[in-house]
């Protein structure tokens, strides 16, 4: 309701709630105040006039905020796409290499119980397993001798022994009538010291003739695989023979391009070494190739399985390193961990901060110290080295000493394959 005021003017009428409205052209303009909104039934009159809430710079600013939330949602929620993907195909890894472990250990149970081929012509005098006694002749019709002992040429006593074949034992004479042939040695009856000095003889020869097949071309290196496995029952138990197996399991790695069968050499090796290394734990070699062997095994595996690998290489260089501190081919594989540490991606820095306490780190400049380190107790020890060098100083920003490492690297023959990738990088560096 609105009352008629004297001299033109227009007052409130009895409504408390109602809006003040102006008067006439000499009362100034009011300027509209922010207020709260008043309850229902309040200030609704006909003179109520609106005004925003937010002034056009704070609407702009508030959009602006709004934006970048919607910004940072949709990045959370691509990384956690990422991860559940990730871990989608981690468990699909774990359930596969269960499987194959498992199949795995039953095969090399399966050899490792029952290391020797059998024949089932043995005469009733061998020390053949298959034989229960040693006395009478064979009777093939019925599978009985004539003292009444089954002997292995049964042809049901024979099937029924192939399906014990897990609980047979190799007799010692077997063993050593192995040895005997594959090694010459002289007959079981000579001295056994004179035994003991072939055999000593015999594996320093074998380790020479090992390391110059090594040091030798991918025909060569082989032979040396061949060698080495066709000698592994007489000299499991020598520590200086297991490392080189090892090696000779990662020889065959880097000159097989299928990946099943990549695995299948680093795997092995792995294994010798992880036995050796109970027994010998002071060995630097065997320390250096496990570590090597654990991250050739760890390529084809999933960040946070390449990650624990690096651990695990970490822990033992460092353990190689403090037993042969001399040595210029563990400063170099040092030196390569920590410049791909250094160099981790984003989405590899997060899985291991995801999943480790704490993780590895490494900077470039580690890196290098450890190259430099190699070129200080072998110069020119290899081109690959030496690249590496180049590659540190370009990433640290000193350009003229990465040039001088880069032709100082070319100065060397690319005698391995890992000097040809080498001679790839250096060309692409000098072509930037």
């Amino acid at each position: 309701r609105r009352g008629q005021g004297t001299g033109g003017d227009e007052e409130g009428g009895d409504g408390a709630g109602d809006a003040p409205l102006c008067s006439g052209a000499a009362q100034p303009v009011p300027v509209p105040v922010r207020r709260a909104p008043l309850p229902s039934g309040e200030g609704a009159g006909d003179g109520a006039v609106p005004t925003p809430l937010l002034r056009q710079d704070e609407q702009l600013e508030l959009l602006e905020r709004l934006d970048f939330v919607l910004k940072n949602v949709m990045e959370l929620k691509k990384e956690v796409e990422e991860l559940r993907n990730s871990l989608q195909h981690l468990a699909v890894e774990i359930v596969g290499e269960v499987r194959n472990h498992l199949e795995e250990t039953q095969r090399v149970t399966r050899r490792r119980k029952i290391p020797f081929s059998r024949d089932r012509s043995d005469s009733t005098g061998s020390s053949s397993i298959y034989f229960t006694a040693s006395s009478g002749n064979i009777n093939t019709d019925d599978g009985e001798s004539e003292g009444g002992y089954t002997t292995a040429n049964a042809e049901s006593d024979y099937d029924r022994e192939s399906e014990r074949e897990s609980e047979d034992e190799v007799s010692c004479d077997t063993v050593r009538t192995v040895r005997r042939d594959s090694l010459d040695l002289v007959p079981e009856d000579e001295n056994p010291l004179l035994v003991d000095s072939l055999l000593e003889e015999g594996l320093g020869q074998l380790l020479e003739q090992a390391d110059r097949l090594h040091s030798g071309d991918e025909q060569d290196r082989r032979e040396g695989f061949q060698l080495l496995l066709n000698n592994k029952l007489a000299y499991a138990g020598q520590r200086e023979f297991l490392w080189r197996l090892a090696r000779a399991h990662c020889d065959m790695w880097e000159l097989t391009e299928d990946a099943e069968e990549r695995r299948s050499y680093a795997t092995g090796g792995k294994e010798e070494l992880e036995l050796a290394l109970q027994k010998w734990d002071q060995s630097a070699e065997c320390h250096q190739w496990f570590a090597i062997l654990c991250g050739r095994v760890s390529e084809q595996e999933s960040i946070p399985k390449r990650i624990q690998a690096g651990y695990v290489f970490k822990e033992h260089i460092d353990k190689a390193i403090a037993l042969k501190p001399q040595d210029p081919q563990l400063y170099y594989l040092l030196g390569r961990w920590c410049y791909q540490v250094a160099h981790l991606g984003w989405l590899e820095k997060r899985t291991v901060s995801a999943l480790f306490e704490a993780p590895p780190t490494a900077t470039v400049q580690d890196a290098l110290q450890n190259f430099l380190r190699v070129e200080e107790l072998s110069p020119g020890f290899s081109k690959a080295g030496r690249v590496y060098i180049a590659k540190c100083y370009r990433d640290l920003g000193n350009a003229s000493a990465a040039l001088l490492w880069m032709d100082l690297a070319s100065e060397l023959p690319g005698n391995t394959k890992e000097d040809a990738e080498s001679e790839k990088e250096l060309q692409e560096m000098r072509s930037v």
